[in-house]
């Protein structure tokens, strides 16, 4: 993948993750655990966080894929009703307060999606 960093995994082709839509969930290692990230494309824009709502640890999205609620102006926490802003990954309400979404860096490189390990969010282990 030309111009993709040295250490980028595959998540999805760009095609998969559409503006306001679904996000893609990805496997990752966090501190040493098995976990997943995702990301989502907001105003034209890929993010990527950790799938781990900053309130309590625990999955973000409703049915796999689903973390906009239903405006799409917020990524949601199903649980408990958390919203962060998609740009930022800042809470925007609920009770998270003064709580963000652990980014993780995501490429879009010749039709597709790749992301970045890094010294927390790691690759998971392959079989």
């Amino acid at each position: 993948m030309a111009g993709a960093a040295v250490n980028a995994l595959p998540v999805a082709a760009s095609a998969d993750v559409q503006d306001g839509g679904n996000g893609v969930r990805f496997a990752v290692k966090v501190y040493g655990a098995d976990g997943t990230g995702f990301v989502i494309r907001y105003h034209g824009q890929l993010y990527g966080y950790l799938n781990r709502c900053a309130h309590v640890p625990i999955e973000l999205d409703w049915a796999e894929g689903e973390f906009l609620e239903s405006s799409k102006r917020f990524i949601m926490c199903q649980t408990h009703g958390a919203i962060y802003e998609p740009s930022t990954g800042f809470c925007a309400g609920g009770p998270c307060k003064g709580g963000r979404l652990r980014p993780i860096a995501v490429q879009e490189v010749d039709g597709r999606i790749v992301w970045i390990p890094d010294e927390v969010v790691k690759a998971p282990a392959t079989a």
